[in-house]
This record gives C-alpha cells, structure tokens and sequence, in this order.
C-alpha cells in the first residue's frame, strides 16, 4: 500500500485562459477501487492524462506506482488477439492470461482469432485481462461500459469487484455501486474524495447541499436583519449625538458617552453581518444545476405511430434480425435490449431507412443504412415525424450556432437546453470537434430534445454523459411522457422510463 500525491495542481490547456484545475490537493490510496465521477468536461480524463505525464502542468503529482490507461490502442486489427496482446504486453505469462479470460468469461480459442473479427464486448474484455495483467501498476480505466450489453456489463462488473487499484470513470450508477469503495468527485469548485460507493456520495452530496440552501437561505435574513439593526442603531447615536449640544442638556458628557456606545454597537452589528457575507460566499458553490428539461412534443392525430410486422435485417449475408414484430403506441416508451450483435441498432435503421427521414442523420449514418437489407413490413402512422440520436458523434462540427442553423434550429432554445446540461457559455464559441465524447453527445440529444417530433429515436444516447445529465433526462421524459423507442445499456435508465422491453435472443 503507498499513496499518491497530488499537491496545488493546476492546469489549462494551451491557448485557454479558464483553469481545468486550480491549486487542487489530495491523496489517494494504491488499495482503493476508486470511482470517478463529475459532470462531462470537467476533466476527467485530462486528470488521468496528467498522472501519465502527458501533459504539463504547475503543482506536482508524487507517486511511487506506475500509471497504465483503458483503452489500450490497437494499432493493427488485422492481428490475431494473440499477436494484439504481445504488442501491449511482451511479458505476459500464459497461466495468467487464461486467468484473466476465464474471469472475463471468454474461451482461450479467442485468442487465434483475427482482432478485428471480436465484438466490441469481447474487445473490451480482452484489453481489460491485459490491464489486469500488469503487477504493481495502479490503473486508470476510462469508460470500460461504452458498446457493452448488458451482459456484459455484469461480467466486467463482477470482474473489477474482485479488484483493486485503480481509478474507475463510469458513468452507470448500478455498475460503479457493484465495484467502488471511494468517490473521487470533480465539483465546481473544487476536488473532493468520500469513502462509500456512488449512491452514499449521491446522497451526502444531497443532505450537503440541502444544508447549504437552508443555511444560505438563513444568512440571507440574518444579513438583511443585522443590516436593518445597524442602521437604526447608528442613526440613533447620530441623533444622540446632536442633542447633547441643546441649551437645556444637563450632562453632554454623559449623552456624548451614550452617542459612542450605540455608535460602538452599531459597528458590532456590521461586523456580525460581515461574517455572514463571508460566511454566505462558501455556500452554494458546488451545488450542480439541475434545471428541468422541456421536451415539447408534437401531437398526433393517429394513436399507432408504428407497426413492425415479421421484420428481417442482414448485413449482406450477417442476418442480425429475423421475424419481428411489435408495434408503438402514443406514449410508449419502447427499450430494446439484448447482447451485443443481436440487432438492436438495426431495428433503428431500419425504421428510419423505411420511413425516408434522413434529417439529423449524419452522413455516415446513411452510408450504414445503405448496406442494411431488410424484409417484412414497417408502416408508419401518416406524417410521422421522427428525431434520431445515433451512436456516432463523429460528424460534428463548427460552432455550435452554425450546427443550429443547419439543422434550423432555434438557437436560443437550442443553447438553452445546452446550458441546462451544463455547457458553459464560453463552450458556445467552441468548435465541436473539441468538445469532450460526452459534451458531443449532449449536441445529439438537444437537438432532439428541440425537434417537434411524433416519434423519438434513440440509439445508445448516454454514451459518455454523465450521471447528473442522465437523471434530468429521465426526469424529463417522466415528466412529458414523449414516445420512444431507444437502445440502451444502462439499467436504471431502462427501469426508470420504459413502458415496455423488446429483449432480442
């Protein structure tokens, strides 16, 4: 066990004048399993970037442990995992890999198999059993979730609980209460570690900031109270003062005496209210906006917005999709699920493909939905209107009021959602090719969310945003009860708003 060191750290990158961190200490132990958590483009992953050295920066970080960061990169996919796993690790026993694979619940065969041939899970789980492999590394693990099915999800959850030494970033709050015992939060204003799991910090963070409003809210009438008083007070020694010179004043020395001790009292007073100014300026700063998303839907006259009958899908000769069929209702909240591969996303696709509506879809997008063959029958409700969120995030571009302009947008609502999602104004002179994945992926869903839109369809959306984001998007969907259907692998969203599950074999 050894500690880790970080000591007045401050950053900002080259070119920026707004500090991503400022003077920030603390210390982590090398034993924790450390859940990472703070709103997207706070710098979470610049923090991890910072302990490998890859950046520069003012304070100092000291530790006697080497750092090592998920993902690896693959430079060639046409490897086998083999050759994949030699290139990160030259070192490796063979006994523990097969360890580690067996843990992931992954067959040793996989390993003669081309990298570029496994699923997105299984690659995921075999750049963590290299993780896993490294002996007196303290690792740093960014969004191992992304692309994972739910099944999945259990497997690396059960896999990092047995664990430990390492910073995690996720973003799924079942998964990070199954494995951490530590929080490390990034806040507004400042870097703080609790120990518990991400629940206990969710709720000592919500008695932390119910205690700052009522004693902001105190202050407030305390400063108004004590302000009220010394004014009275000081204007009842200035009168005081200008009696002692009447003709018929016995003793001026003892009203003059008199004026100097409610004068005296009145400075006490002010001073007490000093205090609760200062006192009210360490209140309320690390309290996270949470203003309430609105999703204003468009109205239909037809109360089926969708029937999908014996719906097939392939990939030329990949059959993903075979023999479906549901329908959507007005005010369904439609989750599919299933492992990775089973069609999910195709299902999506092929609905759009269908109808004809390609606004908001990116290029790439339709290039997807071109090698998409589909058989069976969708018929959509007449004058259907459709938003799509995609997966992809890689199409975007320009400022964020140029993306408003080609989309026809309204800025102002536009920005607006935005900044309930906690863009910072001076993110909107941004181009949004720097924004963080998680910011990118807040575009796609404010956009949505602005569309006047029958039908709301959603792809894997809360890829990357993060926890206090997700909870406003369920509270808004709860709240206006929009119709949707949508993939996603985060459990508590999908127990949270679904009405009904299409879970795919």
């Amino acid at each position: 066990m050894s500690q880790i060191k970080i000591t007045n750290l401050t950053f900002a990158y080259e070119g920026t004048y707004d500090n991503i961190f400022k003077n920030v200490s603390f210390q982590i132990d090398t034993n924790w399993k450390l859940g990472f958590t703070g709103r997207n483009g706070r710098g979470k992953t610049t923090f991890m970037r910072l302990l490998l050295g890859e950046l520069s920066y003012t304070g100092s970080i000291h530790a006697s442990v080497h750092f090592d960061y998920f993902p690896y990169a693959v430079a060639d996919m046409s490897l086998t995992t083999r050759e994949v796993i030699g290139n990160i690790e030259p070192h490796y026993e063979h006994w523990a890999l097969c360890k580690e694979l067996y843990q992931l619940e992954l067959d040793e065969g996989i390993l003669d198999r081309v990298f570029n041939t496994l699923s997105q899970g299984e690659r995921t789980k075999v750049l963590l059993a290299i993780l896993f492999l490294k002996s007196n590394n303290f690792l740093l693990i960014d969004e191992p979730t992304n692309h994972l099915d739910l099944e999945g999800r259990e497997c690396v959850s059960n896999y990092l609980r047995r664990k430990k030494g390492f910073i995690l970033i996720s973003h799924d709050r079942m998964f990070l209460d199954h494995i951490i015992d530590h929080v490390l939060s990034i806040n507004k204003t400042n870097i703080e570690i609790q120990k518990g799991n991400f629940s206990s910090w969710m709720q000592n963070k919500a008695y932390q900031d119910q205690f700052e409003i009522a004693e902001n809210e105190k202050l407030l009438r305390d400063i108004h109270r004590l302000g009220e008083s010394a004014k009275r007070t000081a204007g009842w020694s200035d009168l005081t003062e200008k009696s002692k010179f009447g003709s018929d004043v016995p003793d001026r020395g003892y009203v003059g005496h008199k004026a100097a001790k409610m004068m005296k009292r009145a400075k006490a007073i002010s001073q007490r209210r000093e205090k609760a100014l200062e006192d009210k300026k360490k209140l309320l700063k690390n309290i996270e906006s949470n203003d309430a998303l609105e999703i204003k839907q468009a109205d239909h006259f037809s109360n089926t917005y969708l029937v999908i009958d014996t719906l097939s899908a392939s990939y030329g000769e990949n059959v993903v999709l075979s023999d479906l069929t549901f329908k959507i209702e007005k005010g369904d909240r439609v989750a599919i699920i299933g492992a990775n591969g089973s069609g999910k996303s195709s299902i999506l696709k092929a609905i759009i493909q269908s109808l004809k509506l390609n606004a908001g879809i990116s290029y790439s997008e339709n290039e997807a939905i071109q090698d998409l063959h589909t058989s069976g029958n969708i018929k959509g409700a007449k004058d259907l209107v459709i938003s799509y969120v995609s997966q992809d995030t890689s199409h975007l571009k320009g400022t964020l009021k140029e993306y408003a302009l080609e989309h026809a947008l309204d800025e102002g609502l536009f920005k607006s959602m935005l900044s309930k999602l906690d863009f910072d104004v001076i993110q909107f002179e941004k181009d949004i090719r720097f924004f963080s994945e998680g910011q990118k992926k807040k575009v796609l869903l404010a956009k949505s969310i602005c569309d006047r839109a029958h039908l709301y369809i959603w792809d894997e959306p809360l890829n990357y945003v993060d926890v206090l984001s997700r909870v406003q998007l369920e509270d808004m969907i709860l709240a206006y009860a929009p119709t949707m259907i949508f993939v996603e692998h985060d459990q508590a969203f999908i127990e949270n708003i679904a009405t009904n599950i299409i879970e795919l074999g």
